[in-house]
């Protein structure tokens, strides 16, 4: 460790996009006897608040140019950062070239992301908001961390006033370390964002050209970058004897930017079986609940009302539903919050809750009430040994018109619209999967076996409504006609699935045999 954990900040480089606080801070920095340089921008809005300041030309010896492109990125400025102050030779070299040590500074970087976000935003604007001093600054403050320190973001602005006025104008040894992690991390992430944001782009755009949609392109980067910022830490995953976290993309939406209400602190599996629930709630219009036990649904329904939905969707299996998490598409009001209240449950998921609805949640002080944003969809990561897979989300959808009657006997208007709710259901089960519902609302659910004659037989044992007139979803195609012939006798009358067999019409001349209603929708929905 060199002399002094303590270092006095004497001479502060100020230069941030964001003039949020910056005032304040560069006042707290002068009662500690600090010197002000700044560029541009800073400069203006600190002198206006009546406060002195160095212009960096005048510490430079050399003037702003090239559109502000070139200011900070002088032998003066980063000499000033980068010498060593316990070394002797780098002492000597600055004061040969009249360098003046810098011991703090203060950067936010261009705001490269909020402007490749802009609707018709030219690409020139993109490159020009590409920061190229600022991002050099962080670094060499941050490399030189043992007697610089860099404050790249302003919520740390208060904490850092406050610890200069403990120590007499001194940051600790272990607070520029921390900033200085902080800034590596932000260059990185700044790095990415621009390498990412270039990368997707189809062709090259003129300068005076708008970026083309994001969604323009289908293709995947040569180079998958992520960067997620630690939403909290889990005090275990899976199981007890496993570490884990939660990570953000930062835009507030979906399970990982949940608002969390009243109750116990989020487990690894809670946050798991959330995001299976809220995903199965968002596929109707109107109002729907998902009950999940173990990230497969034990019950779905739909109705006019929340209620409704729920109690429907609790009627298809509520032994299963006891220690769920229950997924709900519209604001859970008094009614329905009255009912979910008698069972035990772990967790809720909507996307707002009534005054009354809350005022009943609080007596039970250990449910997780969670309030949900409906995410945009993206593309989904998957971990595997030694690497990532990675597929687009699947937002695959079947219309009543999409859909071929494939048998005999056309499906009447009360099955189509069961066979509709049952085939999106199926898409969130595990597979093999074999969906019966009738009437928006489950029946019974054969969730992840090995074979879909198992499928089809585990979704009727577990059925403890009525199962005639109920239809069936299958999420891939039967591959033999024993699977359908399971379905049929399970009193089911229609059937929807892929097709695509190589003996379709095997399985079709047994669904006409039966009398059974058969559609085929030409889409897949695996779930592994």
């Amino acid at each position: 460790m060199r002399a002094s954990a303590m270092k006095p900040v004497r001479r502060v480089l100020l230069s941030v996009t964001d003039k949020a606080g910056i005032v304040e801070f560069a006042q707290a920095l002068m009662r500690h006897g600090a010197e002000l340089v700044s560029t541009g921008g800073t400069a203006r809005t600190l002198r206006d608040a009546g406060l002195p300041v160095r212009d960096i030309s005048d510490l430079t010896g050399f003037p702003e140019m090239l559109d502000g492109r070139v200011k900070t990125l002088h032998p003066k400025v980063h000499g000033g950062i980068l010498h060593i102050r316990d070394n002797a030779e780098h002492r000597a070299a600055v004061e040969q070239h009249g360098i003046q040590p810098i011991d703090m500074v203060v950067v936010n970087l261009y705001a490269f992301t909020a402007t490749a976000q802009k609707p018709g935003v030219h690409f020139g604007e993109l490159i020009e908001n590409i920061d190229i001093g600022g991002p050099s600054m962080v670094r060499s403050a941050a490399k030189n961390f043992e007697d610089v320190a860099v404050v790249t973001d302003a919520a740390d602005y208060g904490r850092l006033t406050a610890e200069l006025d403990a120590n007499g104008g001194k940051l600790s040894r272990a607070t520029r370390w921390e900033l200085a992690r902080k800034a590596f991390r932000l260059t990185a992430s700044y790095d990415e964002a621009i390498a990412t944001v270039l990368e997707s782009l189809p062709a090259l755009p003129a300068a005076s050209e708008g970026l083309p949609a994001r969604a323009a392109t289908t293709e995947f980067p040569a180079t998958l970058r992520l960067s997620y910022a630690q939403a909290m830490p889990l005090r275990y995953g899976e199981n007890p004897h496993q570490h884990a976290a939660l990570y953000a993309d930062g835009t507030g939406t979906g399970v990982a930017g949940l608002r969390q209400l009243q109750g116990k602190e989020l487990s690894y599996n809670n946050l798991v079986d959330l995001d299976a629930c809220w995903e199965l709630a968002q596929e109707f219009d109107e109002p729907a609940v998902a009950i999940i036990k173990h990230t497969n649904p034990c019950g779905a329904a739909t109705g006019a009302t929340v209620r409704e939905a729920y109690e429907k969707a609790l009627a298809a299996d509520p032994v299963s539903a006891f220690g769920a998490v229950i997924g709900v598409n519209r604001e859970v009001d008094g009614e329905a919050a009255t009912e979910m209240a008698k069972l035990f449950v772990e967790a809720i998921a909507a996307p707002g809750y009534s005054a009354e609805a809350l005022k009943i949640f609080a007596a039970k002080k250990n449910l997780r009430l969670t309030e949900i944003h409906r995410a945009q969809p993206g593309r989904v990561l998957k971990q595997v040994s030694g690497g990532v897979l990675l597929q687009d989300a699947d937002t695959g959808r079947i219309t009543r018109a999409e859909l071929k009657v494939v048998t005999r006997r056309q499906p009447t208007e009360e099955e189509i619209a069961a066979l509709l709710f049952a085939w999106r259901v199926c898409k969130h089960v595990k597979s093999n999967a074999i969906v019966y519902a009738r009437n928006g609302q489950t029946v019974g659910i054969g969730a992840g076996q090995m074979s879909r004659v198992d499928a089809a037989k585990f979704g009727a044992m577990k059925a403890v409504l009525p199962m005639e007139g109920c239809v069936a979803a299958s999420d891939a195609f039967f591959p033999f006609p024993d699977g359908l012939e399971w379905v049929i006798a399970s009193k089911a009358t229609a059937v929807i699935q892929p097709g695509g067999s190589v003996r379709d019409a095997e399985v079709i001349a047994a669904a006409d045999r039966l009398n059974a209603a058969m559609v085929f929708t030409g889409m897949r929905h695996f779930r592994h």
